[in-house]
């Protein structure tokens, strides 16, 4: 079996999270471009491998621009790498980092299985590491996005284990359900499997604010809401009232919680949303410290292996089987059973299925969000509720999946320069379809939009936007007609003064404030809000409203009226109940 490798777990155990400069790749970046990194060829190969040591340097594409790795050697062996400048996503290159590093340094090379959910991180290691190896005066390999390590795994079964609860998802919910379980009862052993290498799920990943209740954050703003408020606010969102009571009540205790564990959300906006700091949103910083308390708390975390179908004992869910990604299979057996493998928006077939017409859009999400358990939820007459429902978010930019605001004045044009809709109130899938039918989608904006805009400060402060003191010379950088561009611009101005506009824009600021900013924009698929049907105490149901004995459900694999921070909340719904459950089992036996 495959659990996490000792070289992430000591990092996130410690604490030490790699601290890197930017937050993914650009619409520029190299990583786009390049199928292969050839390895320098400035030094001759060495004669005698055994010869060479010490620290050379390498670089290389990666997934936005380049990245550099310092290589040390011994008599011709790798035994250190050493990370050094990148634009890398920090949330992925710090979990993928030490994982790539163990596996080139076990194999001497370069030629190793990329991470998987970091694929283009893993191949700007690679190639940056056969480029030091080439400037060291050894041979080195040519790598390309396919390298891997070329070996073909023969079906293995493995002995089956067995634990208390087993959780099928390392992300939001599934981490926040171990973590609870274990602090519920640190006697029990809970195990999360993850299929992918690397955990954290979408909620690493996220750009947007995370919605909290009854804060400190919100206290210190003299914002006051109960909740009772809340119970009224969500009651026509979809859940029962018994879920929406208890998810109420799991919010106003959350932000203690991550408190507890290091994480300070002191930057509150509008109702409910939250932030590290105004610069600086939560998604990563929830996820490092979650990670690093699951370990701490002696959680059993086994990346790299998939759940694909629930193990049955006559009628209760007795575990899950599980396959290694070295083609392992095996049976986790459970007195309690947690699923939290996420949502589908990254499954076409899925998506057309439920919710025709998105899957038409690209997502937002990490690779991982295929829904695997749909089938097996279909399979076993399990409750699926509103699975036509996806959140797609307005615009992300375009090759990346960062998430970019539209709350400030903008114009959107095609690669003519032209507007093609009205920006002020296209959401959705009519958005994201009418910006398809266009060659090219362009979000422009002024400098006044970084004033109050922290996402658009720190996307142009990295070089995602491209910049120009002037329409014209922004429009020259963009590749469309200036005029045209202009046009539209003004256009779009004169609505804020009070004219008709074509599109029936009604703007209430201009776009005429130098430095100007303009990047390619899609629709993504966001958050797919249909999933298995679950109790208020997270107890997977049957089509007919009945218990599934000993399955709990949270997070995006769920029905979801609300976003992030309900899955943490039904993650530790569904672990503190999974746990009392047992104690109250033992006790009646």
């Amino acid at each position: 079996m495959r659990k996490l490798s000792r070289a992430l777990a000591a990092v996130l155990s410690a604490g030490m999270l790699l601290s890197l400069a930017g937050c993914g790749g650009s619409s520029s970046s190299t990583a786009s471009s390049a199928s292969s990194a050839a390895p320098s060829s400035s030094a001759p190969a060495a004669a005698d491998p055994a010869s060479v040591s010490g620290s050379f340097e390498g670089t290389a594409p990666s997934y936005d621009r380049e990245l550099t790795v310092t290589v040390t050697f011994d008599a011709g062996k790798i035994t250190d790498l050493e990370l050094g400048e990148n634009h890398d996503t920090s949330a992925i290159i710090s979990r993928a980092f030490p994982v790539i590093e163990e596996r080139i340094i076990e194999a001497n090379s370069p030629v190793v299985d990329s991470v998987s959910g970091a694929t283009f991180t893993s191949f700007g290691v690679k190639a940056a590491v056969a480029n030091a190896m080439a400037a060291a005066g050894l041979e080195a390999p040519e790598i390309t996005y396919a390298t891997n390590a070329g070996i073909e795994y023969e079906p293995t079964t493995l002995e089956n284990a067995e634990c208390d609860i087993v959780v099928i998802g390392g992300g939001p919910a599934g981490l926040s359900a171990a973590v609870v379980a274990k602090q519920t009862n640190p006697d029990l052993n809970v195990i999360v499997v993850e299929k992918l290498d690397i955990l954290g799920g979408n909620g690493k990943l996220d750009m947007n604010f995370y919605d909290l209740y009854g804060s400190q954050a919100m206290e210190e703003a003299g914002i006051e809401y109960t909740v009772e408020d809340f119970v009224r606010d969500y009651a026509d969102a979809g859940d029962t009232p018994e879920r929406v009571q208890v998810w109420a009540e799991e919010e106003f205790t959350t932000d203690a919680w991550l408190r507890d564990m290091g994480t300070e959300l002191n930057y509150t906006y509008g109702l409910g949303n939250h932030m590290v700091d105004a610069d600086t949103y939560a998604g990563e910083t929830i996820m490092d410290n979650m990670e690093k308390l699951a370990y701490e708390l002696g959680v059993d975390i086994r990346t790299g292996t998939a759940g694909v179908d629930f193990v049955w004992d006559g009628d209760r869910v007795a575990g899950v089987s599980v396959q290694t990604n070295h083609n392992e299979s095996y049976d986790i057996l459970a007195k309690k059973t947690i699923v939290a493998t996420g949502g589908f928006c990254n499954n076409k077939e899925l998506l057309a299925e439920y919710a025709p017409g998105y899957e038409a859009l690209t997502t937002s999400n990490m690779m991982g969000t295929t829904g695997d358990f749909v089938p097996v939820f279909e399979k076993n007459g399990m409750l699926l509720e509103h699975m036509d429902m996806v959140r797609a978010f307005p615009y992300i930019l375009k090759t990346r999946r960062d998430l970019t605001s539209s709350g400030q004045a903008f114009v959107l044009v095609n690669g003519s320069g032209e507007r093609f809709l009205d920006e002020t109130t296209a959401a959705g899938l009519d958005l994201g379809t009418k910006i398809l039918e266009q060659d090219a989608s362009w979000m422009v904006i002024d400098s006044k939009g970084l004033e109050t805009d922290g996402r658009l400060r720190k996307q142009t402060g990295l070089g995602y936007w491209l910049e120009a003191d002037s329409i014209e010379a922004l429009a020259e950088q963009m590749g469309v007609p200036a005029d045209a561009l202009q046009a539209s611009i003004d256009t779009y101005n004169a609505a804020v003064d009070g004219a008709a506009d074509p599109f029936g824009a009604q703007p209430d600021t201009t776009i005429d404030a130098g430095p100007f900013y303009a990047v390619q924009v899609q629709t993504a698929d966001h958050m797919t809000k249909g999933g298995l049907g679950c109790n208020e105490f997270a107890q997977a149901l049957y089509e007919d409203g009945s218990v599934v004995p000993d399955l709990y459900g949270a997070g995006e694999v769920t029905w979801q009226s609300g976003g992030y921070s309900q899955s943490v909340c039904f993650g530790k719904i569904a672990g503190r109940n999974a746990a009392n459950a047992i104690a109250e089992e033992a006790a009646a036996e």
